[in-house]
């Protein structure tokens, strides 16, 4: 009996919006506007979350990298008033965790981000989020839907943080002298109009050799 409300318990937990509800939008120490931020200021994500690149686990910015614009800019603002008592105190702020998967599951974000997977492809448009809440589901079946099919999801490496990127914006010429494009094309891409999501995606796919694995060890490690 005990096993099985354990177990009835945690297939709760897990289900609640801090993991898989679309639209859990908590509230944060410090109201931070990632719309102001990244689309009126220009900021690119990593300059806040600079280890996404080379690390397994994106970091949240220290202080530090706040500080570095508010000591001047908004120095006043109540708002941030959390962020200059951090400053003062050395104590982190208590950001609440929002993009949040299980103890059980292994997510690299370098592997992802490196290889042509954008921000927004688990993230949803944080560009114009006034508020930052959970725009995928990050389930399991979500996660395997771009194992199984990565080109419809696929990017060149130099989009990965144009949150706003679209394929119509791709040059077939430019693209194809860049990546050339599938073997078994029976055409000239590089003479098309436009490329579709999935000819961009194929042809990624191919370049990178990306062979994304289904088998459980690949995120439960």
């Amino acid at each position: 009996m005990a096993i099985v409300c354990g177990l009835t318990a945690g297939t709760w937990y897990y289900v609640t919006p801090k993991y898989t509800k679309v639209g859990y939008e908590p509230i944060q120490p410090v109201p931070f506007p990632h719309d102001i931020h990244v689309s009126q200021l220009g900021m690119d994500c990593r300059y806040c979350h600079s280890f996404v690149e080379v690390a397994a686990h994106s970091n949240v910015p220290n202080t530090q990298t706040c500080m570095a614009c508010h000591q001047q800019v908004q120095k006043d603002n109540p708002k941030l008033e959390p962020v200059r008592m951090s400053w003062k105190t050395g104590e982190p702020v208590q950001w609440v965790w929002i993009h949040r998967l299980p103890d059980y599951v292994f997510y690299n974000h370098a592997a992802h981000v490196n290889r042509g997977i954008s921000c927004a492809s688990c993230h949803g448009q944080i560009n114009h989020m006034p508020i930052v809440s959970d725009a995928k589901p990050m389930s399991m079946a979500w996660c395997l839907e771009c194992h199984r099919h990565p080109e419809n999801f696929l990017r060149p490496e130099d989009q990965i943080t144009n949150l706003d990127w679209k394929p119509a914006d791709v040059s077939p010429a430019e693209f194809v002298a860049k990546y050339g494009q599938p073997k078994d094309a029976r055409e000239d891409w590089s003479k098309k109009k436009r490329l579709t999501q999935q000819e961009i995606g194929q042809t990624l796919k191919e370049r990178w050799n990306i062979q994304p694995t289904e088998n459980c060890q690949t995120c439960h490690r």
